[in-house]
């Protein structure tokens, strides 16, 4: 499943690849077709992520302004107040408010992917999303420098197989047939973007978007992403510290490669209950995650070890060894200390960990 960094970049490129335009959007699959009869001929006025949920804005006119519903403006610890909480009266405005923003919320799960395709101008990466065909693979890479412009062609990118054709200038351009189940398409003035599998795709209004937030843990990647909220809700809890990051209820994005780096980063066992856990180390996990995964919106890669720890040469067969300290290798020394890492499956998911750095 991508993790909260791919989702990120993917709103980024849907608002620099459609902001502004009037577009036409369409279920050539049909299951959605109610919904995307209501978004027809409206404008993409922005998208946001928050964790692994995307939510694209449309509006009648370009010039809406739009906010996601209970966001906040600054994240806490940076002098300023802290962000305000999500609450029923702040994020459903009067009847007789603003003209209405109706939102297109989308969760990839396991399967989801989002396809591009269009003219010269359109310049767009392949794929976002899963599924990728190896671990680690680049078919997250959306932007240049996380908000940048689009690329093409990416070295590395994710590639179903096919081919696209070569760009043709503006005007000669026509969208391609539909491949595969496609769920939504939208169509712009010089390209397309195609969404197919996704485990969660709908409209919401204003409230109802701030009730999907309000289920959802802090983002380390938005301005409004709380830590103390975060702390708060693993010190409440005796479940293991390990499952508590995988839990989008408690913190929102991290993923399973994430999860693992990270408490090796901060030398966390993620087998210690959530309230055995001091606020200082969750407050250091944080401060570790924001780094990380901003480092991944910008480059669309999850690379967490310090270039001072990267084995000279890599070891064959341990490219991971570039990128990851633990995360899926299992069995090769820990590139802290040098011992076998282990794995176990813990609630569905393979956990990875070092048992000498991550004793505590």
């Amino acid at each position: 499943m991508p993790e909260g960094h791919t989702i990120h970049r993917l709103a980024a490129a849907l608002s620099e690849l459609f902001g502004g335009q009037r577009l036409h959007v369409s279920s050539p699959q049909g299951r959605f077709a109610a919904g995307a009869a209501r978004l027809d001929g409206q404008v993409l006025v922005g998208a946001e992520a928050h964790g692994k949920h995307l939510f694209v804005a449309f509006a009648p006119q370009a010039d809406i302004p739009f906010e996601l519903p209970g966001a906040g403006s600054v994240r806490a610890g940076s002098g300023q107040a802290r962000p305000r909480r999500l609450t029923e009266s702040a994020d459903c405005p009067p009847a007789d408010g603003p003209a209405p923003v109706t939102w297109l919320r989308i969760h990839l799960g396991l399967y989801g992917s989002w396809t591009f395709d269009g003219d010269s101008t359109f310049t767009a990466p392949r794929a976002i999303g899963a599924p990728r065909r190896r671990v680690g693979e680049r078919g997250e890479h959306a932007l240049a420098h996380g908000g940048g412009s689009a690329l093409s062609g990416l070295s590395g990118g994710q590639d179903d197989g096919a081919h696209l054709p070569p760009a043709l200038s503006p005007g000669q351009w026509q969208a391609p047939e539909p491949r595969g189940a496609v769920r939504v398409r939208l169509e712009g003035d010089h390209g397309v973007a195609d969404l197919t599998g996704p485990a969660a795709c709908e409209i919401l209004d204003t409230c109802e978007v701030a009730q999907v937030r309000r289920r959802l843990g802090p983002d380390p990647l938005r301005p409004d992403g709380d830590p103390q909220v975060f702390v708060d809700a693993v010190r409440r809890r005796r479940k293991a510290v390990g499952e508590l990051l995988m839990d989008q209820s408690v913190i929102s994005g991290v993923g399973n490669i994430y999860r693992a780096e990270s408490l090796l980063r901060r030398g966390v066992s993620p087998f210690v209950p959530g309230n055995r856990v001091s606020e200082k180390r969750l407050h250091g996990l944080w401060e570790d995650l924001v780094p990380l995964m901003e480092y991944g919106v910008a480059t669309g890669f999850i690379t967490t070890v310090e270039p001072e720890d990267v084995p000279e040469p890599v070891p064959a067969g341990d490219e991971e060894a570039a990128r990851w300290y633990v995360y899926h290798r299992t069995g090769r020394p820990c590139l802290r200390c040098g011992t076998p890492v282990s794995e176990r499956e813990v609630a569905g998911r393979r956990l990875f960990w070092c048992p000498r750095c991550q004793a505590r």
